[in-house]
């Protein structure tokens, strides 16, 4: 099958497109045919060999987390998917190797939720790991509830805009950090905007002048520091960027696989509380550039690879 792949770590310079082995497909996975897969941060940082010390690599990698795609066969022992269904998932195992950038991925069925009808391919392919990084720290790890004030970074982003909506859906009231580029996208998101960088922390002391109850870091770094700062007497405060969060007593949250979790995204998106906003896509053997675009860091919302599509032979 035609797919991206690398093997050896670097730059975006060390992606290929090309033939790679066809996918097994074991008895917990199901076999999808991909009609897109969204890049995250994470993929180049996997790339780049950031993660060797958790994930080790089986080269030549296949990247990708994210997929959108269609079944063609479900493994022996999976009742739960049949061919011709529509399909999302966020497809992480413990190792770097059997990604999504590719025709076909078999994916464990533990990572995967039927696709939203209301989305488009490009759409859903974006919702997955996003949505899940948004969903389980603002549910689990934060515990964001109706009338709260939560502080989410970097909110015009791919995290950060799911993360926007979804506190809105409890009731929480959103202050989101953005470019003033992007200060009309988050409104239109339920968030009230701030610009980060010089000054960040007086400007959401001007908007919750007895700090925030919950800080959602996407971020790390300085952004870190004045978050904890920033946060109401027993605030909360989580970081999916940046471990020395315990330093300043919050949480460091590393998304993982959850099938309930997907599906109840899933749910949240045909219901129109959760949209996903792509803001441009690439065909597979372009995926390279992707990464380059998704590197600067400058994104709103996703950037998606699309496959190519043969209705003829799916």
């Amino acid at each position: 099958m035609k797919a991206i792949s690398y093997s050896r770590y670097g730059g975006p310079d060390v992606l290929e497109y090309g033939e790679v082995r066809d996918p097994r497909l074991g008895p917990d996975s199901v076999l999808v045919k991909v009609r897109a897969a969204a890049v995250n941060p994470v993929d180049w940082k996997a790339r780049e060999g950031y993660l060797d010390a958790i994930l080790a690599p089986v080269f030549p990698v296949v990247p990708g987390w994210d997929v959108a795609g269609v079944v063609v066969r479900p493994g022996a022992s999976v009742p739960e998917f049949a061919v011709g269904d529509e399909v999302i998932g966020y497809v992480r195992e413990d190792f770097l190797s059997r990604g999504t950038f590719a025709e076909y991925v078999a994916a464990p069925v533990r990572t995967l939720a039927r696709k939203p009808r209301n989305l488009t391919w490009e759409e859903a392919a974006g919702l997955p790991l996003v949505g899940l990084t948004a969903y389980q720290v603002l549910t689990k790890a934060l515990r964001v509830g109706r009338g709260e004030t939560v502080l989410i970074h970097a909110a015009a982003g791919g995290v950060g805009s799911i993360a926007v909506q979804l506190a809105r859906h409890v009731g929480a009231r959103v202050i989101g950090t953005a470019s003033e580029a992007n200060h009309d996208f988050v409104r239109s998101l339920g968030g009230e905007p701030v610009t980060y960088g010089d000054g960040l922390a007086e400007r959401v002391r001007a908007l919750a002048p007895e700090g925030v109850d919950a800080a959602f870091d996407t971020v790390g770094g300085e952004t870190l520091k004045v978050s904890a700062h920033l946060l109401a007497p027993e605030g909360r405060l989580v970081s999916i960027a940046d471990g020395d969060v315990v330093d300043f007593g919050g949480r460091y949250h590393f998304v993982r696989p959850d099938a309930d979790d997907l599906t109840r995204l899933a749910e949240l998106a045909e219901q129109g509380v959760v949209s996903v906003h792509v803001s441009e896509t690439f065909p597979l053997d372009r995926a390279a550039d992707a990464h380059r675009l998704n590197q600067e860091g400058r994104t709103r919302g996703k950037i998606v690879v699309t496959v190519p599509w043969d209705d003829e032979n799916p």
